[in-house]
């Protein structure tokens, strides 16, 4: 009896994780299918540690940049102290053990990217180590962080408009406002004499830029930023995602396919017979539904510019099939609203 007890158990123990498998199987069937990550953008890839869960590499006499796998930070030494820009919080516990493992300086001056909690949220956790430390951001950010309120991203102790050149022992910093990303402002972030640029959310080398052209406020802006990147003797990028390092090619290569983008959803939303297809889609939903009948409209010309983008681009950056469309709709939108 007790044998066939453990006969039985084992079978049902079998037959629920068979079972179990293909559930799991069936989810995963569910999920779209993307083009797996192209090899020569594997090949760049910095190495990270799992176990230490961060990398941090010279990159520069000086000049040092942290990641861990999804999000970068950069440091400077100076001989008086190191400068800190950004705080990732998936780094922040990591960041000064990082630049402990680089340098003997303590860090003494802190800057913001801009206000976006996914690169400075860990500012918090460093100022509770640092408490005298100084942060240095743009005004329409410290504004924004005075409203907000929120402990993760400290009040800056300064701030300033357009431009600011920090100069700490034998180290000068250029923070110069931009506004490709966010309301408030963008800082390109630059050392003379070093080569070195970091500006955050403007590209992922190797890649199209993340959804809706980087979640760009500013269309605009962002077209032109790629040439203001250039205008800058450069030839090391740190852009704040992922654990790849961008150069010049990087910026021609990701100006290019913007560009790309925008000129065919302006073809398209230009050449479109857009009363012939509310027509169309009202015989179905009634002119009554009117968002229905609009949204064919506006989903039909995503759906064209993303194919078309997909058939140029798939093969020289990662990430066409993923956020192709929603750059399309970000396009639509400035080409019908905007431009």
């Amino acid at each position: 009896m007790m044998e066939n007890l453990k006969l039985i158990a084992a079978l049902a123990l079998s037959l629920g994780v068979l079972f179990s498998g293909t559930v799991a199987a069936q989810e995963l069937d569910k999920l779209p299918n993307y083009v797996a990550v192209l090899p020569q953008v594997k090949a760049r890839a910095l190495a990270v540690d799992p176990q230490k869960g961060y990398l941090v590499e010279q990159l520069k006499r000086g000049v040092f940049v942290i990641t861990d796998g999804a999000y970068q930070s950069a440091f400077v030494t100076t001989g008086n102290g190191v400068i800190l820009f950004d705080a990732p919080p998936s780094l922040a516990e990591h960041l000064l053990k990082a630049v402990a493992d680089a340098t003997s300086e303590p860090v003494v001056q802190f800057v913001y990217s801009h206000v976006h909690s996914d690169h400075i949220a860990g500012a918090g956790l460093i100022l509770k180590q640092i408490p005298n430390l100084q942060i240095v951001a743009e005004k329409g950010t410290a504004m924004f962080l005075r409203e907000q309120r929120d402990p993760r991203r400290p009040l800056p102790t300064s701030s300033f408009n357009d431009h600011r050149t920090l100069k700490l022992g034998s180290t000068t910093v250029e923070l110069k406002v931009g506004h490709w990303h966010s309301p408030e402002g963008d800082l390109f972030i630059y050392l003379p004499g070093k080569k070195f640029l970091m500006a955050i959310d403007t590209l992922a080398a190797g890649s199209v830029p993340f959804m809706g052209l980087d979640l760009t406020m500013n269309m605009h802006d962002y077209l032109k930023v790629f040439d203001q990147l250039l205008d800058y003797d450069f030839d090391v990028l740190v852009s704040g995602h992922l654990t790849y390092l961008a150069g010049r090619e990087d910026v021609q290569i990701t100006k290019d396919y913007v560009t790309d983008v925008y000129k065919t959803m302006k073809r398209i939303h230009d050449g479109t017979d857009q009363m012939a297809v509310m027509t169309r889609a009202a015989q179905k939903y009634s002119w009554d539904n009117k968002f229905a009948v609009f949204s064919v409209l506006l989903d039909g010309m995503v759906d064209q510019c993303a194919a078309e983008i997909r058939g140029r681009w798939i093969d020289k950056l990662d990430g066409v099939d993923v956020f192709g469309a929603s750059h399309c709709r970000t396009a639509l939108v400035y080409a019908r609203w905007d431009d």
